[in-house]
Order: structure tokens, then sequence, then C-alpha cells
């Protein structure tokens, strides 16, 4: 990462653009606004930002509509989205993350509020160096080169799944609660809701593809990472 992080703001209000920007400049960040999708995109395509502030409702392109295309693209599947909204319903914010967001910030907010999001989801994006590979069954994960693998073939996981595998894998068999995986993976990031959990295993398990059986829902408890489940179906 490189040592001064730079967040690109997709958001067509210039006023809130301002805001935001001046905020980040005297926190230590490199702040681009792009008023629209179109404009985020040339950015995107310029360079990659170390995290995405990204307005729900925009000109053209929803911030919906773009995290999808960004969570598809592969240059840019592994940066951070931070959706900005007044939507705050939880279906909304739901559907936030299921369109690939990492985090969720409905307005209006607090600079503290914003910075210490941004400062949690670049957290989650540096690679864990904790130890050597982990290996269960036909499942690898190496912490060092943030590689994973299964039977040999390459698996595509975000920076928060990767991060949730990780612990997962580190504590095989082992039934961890919500708030658990909140505390272990997700750190002293307060402003995490429990229905994000189930938003991130749900995309571990679609990235694990064939081993998705291995993470199992423990009904009323959590979730566990087991070689049992890596046969079933």
């Amino acid at each position: 990462m490189r040592n001064i992080p730079t967040v690109l703001i997709v958001e067509d209000e210039p006023a809130i653009a301002e805001l935001i920007s001046v905020n980040l400049r005297h926190n230590g960040f490199t702040p681009i606004w792009a008023e629209d999708g179109t404009a985020a995109q040339r950015e995107l395509d310029a360079v990659l930002p170390d995290v995405i502030l990204l307005d729900w409702m925009l000109p053209g392109q929803s911030g919906l509509q773009l995290a999808r295309r960004w969570r598809q693209d592969a240059r840019s599947k592994g940066v951070p989205i931070i959706m900005l909204t007044a939507r705050s319903d939880e279906p909304d914010k739901v559907a936030g993350l299921d369109a690939g967001a990492d985090d969720y910030i409905t307005k209006p907010f607090s600079t503290q509020e914003m910075l210490a999001r941004i400062r949690a989801v670049l957290r989650r994006r540096a690679p864990e160096h904790s130890g050597e590979s982990v290996s269960i069954g036909a499942l690898m994960l190496d912490p060092t080169t943030h590689r994973v693998s299964y039977a040999g073939q390459p698996l595509k996981l975000g920076p928060t799944e990767f991060k949730l595998l990780h612990h997962l894998m580190r504590h095989a068999e082992r039934v961890h609660s919500r708030a658990q995986l909140l505390d272990k993976v997700w750190g002293d990031h307060v402003y995490i809701e429990e229905r994000t959990v189930d938003v991130h295993v749900k995309r571990l398990r679609e990235a694990l593809g064939e081993a998705a059986a291995m993470v199992e829902t423990v009904r009323g408890a959590g979730y566990r990472l087991t070689t049992q489940g890596s046969s079933q179906k």
C-alpha cells in the first residue's frame, strides 16, 4: 500500500465532495473527486485508488450498478468500497452490501465516523502476516502472498473475505458467533452490524466455489470451517 492512501470520492454534490476532500486531506489521505460513474471509471482506469467512497444516488448509473460492475472486474475487485447514502433501512443496507460494498455510511455522518470506516477497510485490505500458510483439506491459504487455492486451483477473494477465511481456517472446526467474528475480523470497527457477517459469509462461499460447503452455518450459534463439508454438495 502506498504511504499516502488515495480515496476516490464518487459524489455528484460538489459541496459534499469538497467537505469530504478537505477532511481527508487534513487526515493524511489524497482525495480524488468524480461526479458520476463515467468520470469515476476514467479515474479507475488511470490509477487504482486505495478506497472508493461511492454515493448511492448518482446521475446515470447508480452507486449499486457501479459497485456490481467494479466487483466483476478483476482489476478493481479488491478495492474496498464504502457506500454513502441517505437510505438507512436495513433492506437498503443489505442491498448495498450484496452489490459488493464493504461498508456503509448513512448521511449525515461525522468526519470521525468516516475516517474510522476508511481506516478499518484499509486494515482489512492489508494481508495478514501472522504465521505461515494454512491448509485444511484441499483448501490452502498463504497470508504472505494473499493467495487462496482449492485442489490446486486459484480462487479470487475480496480483502474482507480473505481475512474472514484466514481466521476460520486458523480455528477450523470451532464455531464462531457473529459477534466473535466481528471482533476478530473487523476489530475495533464499532459501526459494523452483525447482519454484515452473513453477507460476507455468503460472498465467501460464492468465491470458494466447490469448497463452499466447508463453511458451515451452525443454527443459532454462528459459523465454522470444517473438512467434513468438503465432500458435500
